[in-house]
């Protein structure tokens, strides 16, 4: 008869201890599919390296087109004068 109650005590307690660590594996994939939604959102909104450097050498080309333009009509202004 002990033998019987210790084996139920024990089966017992088995289960919970199994049923809990259900709960937290299910939990932890849970939380793991929340990570990887949340990467991807994080990738549709932020840029890359590449791509900043990309834009940023597009302005600054821009930029010294803009300043060889100045400096041509600095140049004429200046010749103009001269005359």
């Amino acid at each position: 008869m002990e033998m019987m109650l210790w084996n139920a005590i024990l089966t017992l307690l088995v289960g919970v201890v199994g049923w809990i660590l259900k709960e937290k594996a299910d939990e932890l994939h849970r939380i793991q599919v929340l990570v990887n939604r949340t990467r991807e959102e994080v990738a549709k909104e932020y840029v890359t390296k590449v791509e900043v450097h990309s834009d940023i050498n597009r302005v600054l080309d821009r930029l010294d087109r803009l300043e060889l333009k100045i400096d041509r009509f600095v140049e004429m202004h200046h010749a103009r004068q001269e005359r």
